[in-house]
Formats: structure tokens, sequence, C-alpha cells
């Protein structure tokens, strides 16, 4: 099987600070630093380096040519990623002491993305194959429909949740993949409301739909389209010092081991380990972890 990733693709500009700053305010970073990025670049990454057939579909400026060698070297294909006039998308990324973060993303070329770009890019997928998107790209909604039309399975991460997510055809989705924010602007609910009052009001709305919700700290909860309930599965405890990546390295690792025909559940406990290498490391796609790497992090912590 392969996964066909319509994806955005950034330059993030990290500074880290003592605090996020707040509206009004003006904090000093106490160091910068440039790494590639992009919640689809983040994903694709996640998605070669647990070792999956992924294609990245998406648009960069020419100002990002750089960015597609760490994903040559992991082993997506990137030959339907276009190169456009604009410039590429960037983030500036403060990221605080706790290791927590706060984003600001220019879409630059990733709002490019044509028709043409999405059927040249999925023109040699098969029915079973894995379609993944975001809400970082134009074109998603088409995306689906085509995608759909071809009989792929489709995965949506709507992040960031936003007018333009909810108006997409959500119907055409198979499975969502949402944390606490995002699962409760999906369902109607509230952030504070209980994980599994949630995923009933998911199912109710969406009851063809499976989902993965991610719960920070808490662990991650699955949902599978033909399950009575959703199974819960505990985070692994590390120390974080930056979890820019975390959602991106689960979603890559979690839709991996899905497309190998894993469990869900199992998919999910493997997702939150390579999740919880990432976050003990700075920068996005330079803390996604390898395969190994996750192998022998699930080898020491079911030793113990």
């Amino acid at each position: 099987m392969r996964t066909y990733v319509l994806g955005s693709v950034n330059i993030d500009r990290v500074y880290r600070v003592r605090r996020i700053a707040a509206p009004g305010a003006t904090v000093n970073a106490s160091s910068f630093e440039l790494f590639p990025g992009g919640k689809g670049y983040n994903q694709t990454i996640a998605l070669a380096r647990a070792g999956a057939n992924v294609c990245l579909v998406g648009a960069i400026g020419a100002d990002g040519s750089w960015l597609l060698g760490d994903l040559r070297s992991a082993g997506a294909d990137v030959s339907r990623v276009a190169t456009t006039r604009a410039p590429t998308g960037h983030a500036v990324v403060q990221v605080d002491d706790a290791g927590e973060n706060g984003i600001v993303v220019s879409a630059g070329a990733n709002a490019l993305v044509t028709v043409p770009m999405l059927e040249a890019g999925l023109s040699f997928s098969h029915a079973g194959d894995f379609f993944l998107a975001q809400n970082e790209t134009s074109c998603v909604a088409e995306g689906l429909t085509l995608a759909k039309r071809k009989g792929l399975v489709t995965v949506l991460n709507p992040s960031p949740f936003d007018d333009r997510a909810a108006s997409l055809p959500l119907g055409l989705v198979d499975v969502f993949v949402v944390n606490e924010t995002e699962g409760a602007a999906l369902s109607g609910s509230s952030v504070s409301t209980d994980p599994r009052d949630m995923l009933a009001l998911l199912r109710a709305k969406f009851p063809s739909a499976g989902f993965v919700l991610t719960l920070g700290g808490r662990g991650c909860a699955v949902f599978d389209r033909g399950a009575s309930a959703p199974e819960f599965l505990p985070a692994f405890g590390v120390e974080a010092v930056d979890t820019t990546a975390a959602g991106d390295t689960f979603v890559g690792y979690w839709l991996a081991a899905i497309a190998r025909g894993v469990s869900p559940s199992a998919a999910a406990l493997r997702a939150s380990a390579a999740a919880a290498l990432a976050v003990t490391r700075r920068g996005a796609a330079p803390s996604i972890p390898s395969a190994s790497e996750v192998d022998d992090f699930l080898a020491k912590r079911q030793a113990r």
C-alpha cells in the first residue's frame, strides 16, 4: 500500500522564550533556529521514517528547494512537489521553558496547490492506497473528492480547524485524527468535554468514520469504525522539551502502521511511543525518530 500526503511544506523559524508572548507583550528569545516543517512535511517524514511507501503532493517556492533533501533521504517520493513563484510557506514558532509552543503560519506556496497538481500526484494511485490531508494547503476538498473517487482510504487531520475545515466534504473522510481542540470543534462540543462523550458525538455526526483522539499527556483514544466503544491508551512518561511535532509524528507513525495491516490500537501504541521520543528533542521534522529508535524505546518500556 502507498500513502499520498496532500500537505504543507514550511520553513520554521523557532524562537526559545521563557514564556510565550501574550497580546501586547514583547519577549526576548534566548535562541533562534531554522528548521524544515509544515504539517504535511512533518507527517511525510514520520511516515517515511516509520517505513511507509509515501508520496508528498504539495508546493514550495524557489527558496525552499533545500527542504526536499531530508524527505528524499528518509525515502519519501517528492516528485509531485511543485515549485511556484510564491515564497515557501513559513512559520514563526515560540517554544517556552515548559516545551509548549505558539505558532503563526504564513501559507505562501502552500496556498497555490491546484487540481492539476493533485491529479498528477494521484495519477499512479490504486484503490486501497491511503490519502492523508490536513488544513494547511489549498484544494483539500478537491483532494478528498478525487481520492474517494479513486477508491483510496481517506484520512484527515483537520488542523488548524477553522471555517475552511468545517466546510470540507467531511462525509468523504474514512478516519479523522484529531486532538481535543479539533475534536471539540468537529463535534460541536467544548475542549473540557469528557473524551468519551466527545467521541460519542463524533460517531453520531459521522457514523461511517473512525476516529483517533490524541489527549496529550493523558494518552489517546481509538474508536475504530467497527467498534462499539473507544479504546483508551495511556501516554508514555517523558520529559518534554519541545512539543512542536508531537501530533504530526503520531499521525505519520499511526498511519504507517495501519498501512501495514496493524490494528488501530496497536498502531496508536507505536505512534504514542514515536511522539514521546519526538517531544524530548528540539525542532519539528528533526525531532521525528526513526523506526529503530521507536523499536528500542518500546522494548525498554516493555521490559520494565
